[in-house]
């Protein structure tokens, strides 16, 4: 398992845009003990070596979930890290898929993570730019191994990335006027305490389970995954960047799940918190904040879907990103064919940026 983590840090080394995990989280995700998505998926690592020295690694996941939900029967790859030698990353994706078939499974898709909540998608443009600990980096020769090997592409994300406008465009306020006066929905902001397994996290997951559960791949959190998620992650987030709508019953209709940038803290911490890795991570959320903003999950509930409800999370979120001294905000991966998730930011003169990109091959037989 040290080789697993570590190995991340050779091949990148040097590597300006390259943003480690925590090496905590890495191992709590491989540990049956710690990780309640054991209780309904396979979840297996490899590491290739030569001569003793780890050269790659991959995990190799069947979330049976997934696979009932969409009548499948595919072993997902993740956290795929390679050096630039086929060899090596055949021999990564050959381990998954032998693990794979002796299990049931016909195609092996990646990369995905266990849910729709963890990082996913190959980058495949864009290396240049910085990566974000919420997103998978990886080098320009990770795409032409996977196509050398057979794979073809199954889905693409896209990133977008806004500059931050002084004040918000007349089009989102007087939405949010209308959606507010009209609708009755208003934006509350909660507390750690609001925000504990009892409260507001568990709506805010469940809205995320129904908001979510058309998207790709996507399987439905586990009321353990939920507990995990609000006790590691919300707690942890700036309650001024996390918006949530409400109607007037109190239903939660809507949350933008935002926060400041922790790339730098991230590098500098080099994926732990102990000694001074802490450190870094707090100044950066409270003090030296970066200049730009983390848009990683935006939901709406589907009877709210095209109403507007997104013009709230502007009204609220553009004044208190100007406050913080945040210039440009960049969102999570966004499925290309979302057509309505992605025209939202039109008024914002959106760019489009850092495609990614989910491979899939069938392996019956091994073709």
């Amino acid at each position: 398992m040290d080789d697993f983590i570590q190995l991340p840090y050779s091949i990148y080394k040097g590597c300006r845009q390259y943003v480690p995990e925590l090496e905590s989280d890495i191992r709590n995700l491989l540990d049956e003990k710690k990780n309640p998505a054991f209780s309904f998926s396979h979840i297996q690592p490899f590491v290739a070596y030569r001569n003793e020295v780890p050269l790659g690694r991959i995990v190799g996941i069947i979330n049976r979930k997934a696979n009932e939900r969409w009548q499948t029967r595919n072993v997902r790859f993740s956290l795929i890290e390679f050096i630039d030698d086929a060899d090596v990353s055949t021999a990564l994706i050959d381990a998954v898929v032998r693990w794979g078939q002796a299990l049931g499974m016909d195609t092996i898709e990646g990369p995905m993570g266990i849910t729709d909540f963890d990082k996913e998608g190959m980058l495949i443009e864009d290396y240049h730019l910085m990566g974000t600990m919420n997103t998978i980096y990886n080098y320009d020769y990770y795409p032409r191994h996977m196509e050398a090997m057979g794979f073809q592409k199954e889905v693409d994300w896209l990133q977008i990335r806004v500059a931050i406008p002084s004040e918000v465009p007349l089009r989102y306020a007087r939405t949010a006027q209308y959606v507010r006066e009209q609708m009755g929905l208003k934006v509350i902001k909660v507390t750690n305490k609001d925000i504990t397994v009892g409260g507001y996290g568990r709506k805010v997951f469940d809205l995320l389970n129904i908001a979510y559960r058309p998207l790709f791949g996507f399987s439905e959190l586990s009321q353990g995954q939920v507990d995990d998620f609000i006790n590691k992650y919300l707690r942890l987030i700036d309650k001024q960047l996390l918006p949530i709508v409400v109607n007037d019953c109190g239903d939660v209709v809507g949350v933008a799940i935002t926060m400041g940038c922790l790339s730098r803290a991230m590098q500098k911490a080099r994926g732990r918190l102990w000694p001074f890795g802490w450190w870094h991570l707090l100044k950066a959320m409270k003090w030296h904040r970066e200049d730009s903003a983390e848009m990683l999950l935006v939901a709406v509930h589907p009877d709210y879907q095209g109403m507007g409800v997104n013009a709230l999370f502007f009204d609220d979120l553009i004044p208190i990103y100007n406050k913080y001294g945040f210039r440009w905000a960049e969102t999570g991966p966004q499925l290309e064919s979302n057509v309505r998730e992605l025209s939202q930011w039109k008024a914002l003169k959106p760019e489009f940026v850092k495609r990614r990109r989910c491979y899939k091959k069938m392996i019956n037989d091994n073709k």
